[in-house]
Order: structure tokens, then C-alpha cells, then sequence
């Protein structure tokens, strides 16, 4: 049985960046489980699960804009530190929730400390990179 469009399913994956290090795999824990055109996880994954059998495995790779998008140069700001509480006190590299004008939550990263506050960062992670992903298909969930 392939996996197709609006099948449930169980994926095992391992993600590595474009020179083969692992970011982060399934593998030691729970497989994820979503559907298969929901947009629950990325749109290159979904296409990469797309015809495999149950207990089969491939490797893939995603390009940025199928992945997280290319890097946004615009959503990188300066944050004034009068602008947050007293206790504000992140360092570089920390990633913090912040909140856009209409309530919604955003992570984003702090790139340096500033004479008048924070540079941010509001690009995911991975945006701009090629991801390369291991796929094993575990469960097709009827």
C-alpha cells in the first residue's frame, strides 16, 4: 500500500543540513504522525512521503522555498531595550516569543546586543537552507 494524498500516516525521520550533520531525527523516540495534504509539516516532507510503501525508506532533498522559505532580510529588527520589562535580559543566540501587533506569538532570535537594545531575528532556523531528510514510512493509519 503507497502513501497518498489524505492518507494518515507514521514517518520516522532523520533531518541533516547540506553538509550531512544531523539537526534532529525521530528515530530514538515516537515517529510523527499527520496527514498527508493537512500542511501540518512542510510541503517538500509531504511530497517526499508521496508513493512509498509501509517499512520503506529514501532520502530527500528539500530546497529552502519547499522547505522553510528563503531567508527574509526584513524580518530581522532592532528591538530598544525601553521597550521591554526591567528583567529583559537575553543573550545572543537566546530565542524568545515576542508578539506582533494582532496577539500572535513569534520566536525569534537574538542576533547581537546593541547600545539601544537587541538585534532580532525573525526568520526560522532554517530558512534559506537545503534540508536533506532520511524518511522511513511506518504506519499508513487506517
Amino acid at each position: 500500500m503507497q502513501a497518498k494524498q489524505g492518507d494518515r500516516v507514521k514517518v520516522h525521520y532523520t533531518l541533516k543540513d547540506a553538509k550531512g550533520q544531523v539537526i534532529e531525527s525521530s528515530k530514538e523516540t515516537t515517529p510523527i504522525e499527520f496527514t498527508i495534504g493537512e500542511g501540518k509539516v512542510i510541503p517538500g516532507f509531504e511530497k517526499g512521503i508521496l508513493g512509498i510503501t509501509i517499512n520503506e525508506s529514501k532520502t530527500i532533498t528539500i530546497p529552502p522555498d519547499e522547505a522553510y522559505g528563503l531567508r527574509d532580510e526584513k524580518k530581522i529588527f532592532d528591538f530598544e531595550r525601553n521597550k521591554a520589562s526591567a528583567d529583559f535580559d537575553p543573550r545572543v543566540g537566546d530565542t524568545i516569543r515576542m508578539h506582533r501587533p494582532d496577539g500572535k506569538a513569534v520566536p525569534v532570535m537574538v542576533v547581537a546586543i546593541t547600545e539601544k537594545g537587541f538585534l532580532m531575528d525573525a526568520n526560522h532556523p532554517l530558512a534559506g537552507k537545503e534540508l536533506i531528510f532520511d524518511l522511513e514510512l511506518v504506519e499508513i493509519v487506517t
